[in-house]
C-alpha cells in the first residue's frame, strides 16, 4: 500500500525537527507531492508533521 503526501502549509518558522523530517519525506516547496510505501518509519514521520501535510492513499 502507498500514501500520497502533500505539502500544505509553509515549513517557514518551524522548528528544526519539522523542516528535517519534511526534507526527509522528500517535500521542500508548498504543493509538493511524494508518494511512499507505507511503513512504520513513514507514518512516524507523517505524524510529527502532520499538522503541515495531507496524506491519501493510492491504489
Amino acid at each position: 500500500m502507498k500514501i500520497e503526501i502533500k505539502l500544505i502549509r509553509s515549513l517557514i518558522g518551524r522548528k528544526p525537527n519539522q523542516i528535517k523530517t519534511a526534507h526527509a519525506l522528500g517535500l521542500k516547496k508548498m504543493n509538493q507531492v511524494v508518494v511512499k510505501e507505507v511503513n512504520e518509519a513513514v507514518l512516524g514521520m507523517v505524524n510529527t508533521i502532520g499538522h503541515l501535510v495531507s496524506v491519501q492513499e493510492v491504489e
